[in-house]
């Protein structure tokens, strides 16, 4: 659903509350699962600044205006649960951006999503580790 959001945001220029009014209502989604998308949203939109200026550096030969519009997306939000969302570990991120992937982008943005997100990945932890 924050996938979802996300997009209607980045591709039909939305407002971030009302897609995310939208989206929730149409999935029928109410307590935690609704607070966890509100929180995913909210995060990925307030660091996307940060979360892009990862993305120009790590998508060799790809701008962001270039990427499909759906990948943008799904990296956006992954990198924001990687990058200043710990309760969600790092492998389980890059997981759901290729189950998000393989469901909503063509075949072989799982190879691409994956590829992007495992060089920040082996990145983010080296400084920290």
């Amino acid at each position: 659903m924050a996938m979802q959001v996300l997009f209607q945001v980045d591709v039909g220029k939305a407002r971030p509350e009302s897609a995310l009014v939208y989206t929730l209502n149409e999935c029928r989604a109410t307590g935690a699962t609704a607070d966890f998308t509100r929180t995913l949203v909210a995060g990925t939109l307030e660091h996307q600044q940060q979360i892009d200026d990862y993305l120009t550096q790590y998508a060799t030969d790809w701008d962001l205006p270039r990427m499909a519009n759906v990948d943008r997306n799904i990296l956006r939000l992954s990198l924001f649960e990687m990058l200043y969302y710990p309760t969600t570990p790092v492998n389980v991120a890059i997981d759901e951006a290729l189950e998000l992937a393989k469901t909503f982008s063509h075949k072989d943005a799982p190879r691409f999503i994956n590829g992007i997100l495992g060089r920040i990945a082996k990145e983010v932890a080296a400084e920290s580790g």
